[in-house]
């Protein structure tokens, strides 16, 4: 069967963001940012993005223009012999990943209907956030599997459309609708009272934190950066194979980069600046409490309930423009590789997928499972095989491909082969190597209570 292109180039990168912009950057970041020391964290991960995530973009768009094939095929045919397995992992890592986050947009959506009825606003006879005994109630049981599959229901729906009719159409107006409500958010709370304060927090980093804590500083800021730049699990493999050989790779990487980063740094500039107003410390807001956190301040705000429509709503649009892209690396290996119909291949997908979320919706410590699993360890791991796979195996092929639509690159060709070669490599085993042992402690600690407690 003809294989889908894109549109317009705007639809690729409109695509390309609409994936790296989701909850990675409005649910996950925050959190981590609170966990790692506030502006600490900003460093590392300012530090990440620029130097490790965009150099390692610009290798996954060479495998996907160069093959124009799925994660799977295109490094199968890119580098050949063992590195073919390597495809598969990512087919596995965009299953763990949705898997999870289905959850989690199920959360949100649950959210959105809270802002309309007013579900998590008020204190209980008690005294205690109405915020988290909702919390409590949506986040795990019957109706939360029910919302799991609401939104995995949404999710084939729009890729089984197609790439343009479907993928492209939607994150049209999905991303451009992202910043619009984002910005106007940043604006209000800019006016809030505890602006100041949470800025001081947010954006002046503490350098003796940096040097004392760089063992959790390094996983964390790798894991976050490749998670929001939708690095390591084939995704800018599978959207890049619907490009032509003209584009300008690097121009487009420097736009996704950009606008990614930049939605990450505003998502701050309106969660702290909420929290602080509230009087709430951020280091408590975890990733269920930062929900409960949020809901709360909400709720003693001007125009608080409207306030949290809109940014509810936007979270919700960017969970599933990312949840999109995650599918879309395994259904495009379906077609490619079994010529399976793109409705039947997104329908068993999504199927499976929905199964494998169904126990994060019984327990918390599921999310931290999964996650910390998905982030610090196997989105790294393909990162790093990747980049070895590119750059040390098939490097001359590599540079060809990226003067494409650029023209020669020169000695910068040779920069980006030996950045990708060393630092890059160097910086993401490190980061695999922290993100194990982080995983073990995990694994025998608070896991380990919860199957004792069973």
């Amino acid at each position: 069967m003809a294989r889908e292109t894109w549109g317009t180039r705007i639809g690729f990168i409109l695509a390309a963001v609409g994936s790296a912009i989701g909850l990675g950057n409005i649910w996950r970041f925050p959190f981590q940012v609170s966990q790692e020391g506030g502006a600490a964290f900003m460093v590392m991960y300012l530090a990440f993005v620029l130097l490790i995530g965009f150099p390692a973009m610009l290798a996954e768009f060479v495998v996907g223009r160069k093959t124009e094939l799925n994660a799977v095929g295109g490094i199968r045919e890119f580098a050949g012999g063992m590195w073919s397995y390597l495809g598969g992992l990512f087919v596995f890592i965009g299953f763990v990943i949705l898997s999870y986050y289905s959850v989690i947009g199920g959360w949100v959506l649950r959210y959105v209907v809270g802002s309309f009825t007013g579900g998590y606003v008020g204190t209980t006879a008690e005294g205690a956030p109405v915020a988290q005994q909702y919390f409590g109630q949506i986040s795990t049981g019957m109706d939360t599997l029910l919302f799991h599959a609401i939104f995995m229901a949404i999710v084939i729906g729009v890729v089984a459309v197609g790439v343009k009719q479907g993928i492209e159409l939607a994150v049209k107006v999905m991303v451009p609708a992202i910043f619009l409500i984002f910005g106007i958010l940043a604006v209000y709370a800019f006016t809030l009272g505890g602006a100041g304060q949470a800025y001081a927090y947010y954006l002046s980093p503490d350098l003796g934190y940096i040097l004392a804590n760089w063992k959790s500083l390094v996983p964390a800021a790798a894991g976050q950066g490749f998670f929001t730049l939708s690095l390591g699990m084939g995704v800018m493999i599978t959207y890049a194979s619907y490009l032509d050989s003209d584009e300008n790779l690097a121009l487009d990487g420097v736009s996704i980069v950009a606008l990614n980063t930049g939605i990450s740094i505003i998502t701050g500039l309106i969660v702290f600046p909420i929290l602080f107003t509230a009087g709430i410390d951020p280091a408590t807001s975890g990733p269920g409490a930062l929900f409960v956190s949020i809901a709360s301040a909400l709720g003693d705000l001007p125009f608080g309930r409207g306030v949290g429509f809109l940014f509810f709503l936007t979270v919700f649009i960017a969970a599933l423009s990312s949840a999109i892209s995650l599918i879309e690396v395994v259904v495009s290996y379906a077609i490619d590789e079994f010529q399976i119909d793109r409705i039947k291949a997104t329908s068993v997908a999504g199927i499976a997928i929905f199964l494998l979320g169904a126990p994060v919706t019984t327990d918390l410590v599921f999310v931290d499972l999964y996650d910390i699993f998905a982030a610090q360890i196997l989105l790294v791991l393909g990162g790093v095989l990747l980049m070895i796979s590119i750059t040390w195996v098939n490097a001359d092929q590599a540079v060809e491909e990226l003067q494409k639509g650029i023209g020669d690159l020169g000695a910068l060709g040779t920069l980006w082969i030996w950045m990708v070669r060393i630092p890059v490599v160097v910086v993401l085993l490190i980061s695999l190597y922290l993100g194990i042992t982080g995983y073990i402690e995990f694994l025998q600690g608070p896991f380990a209570e919860y199957l004792a407690s069973l």
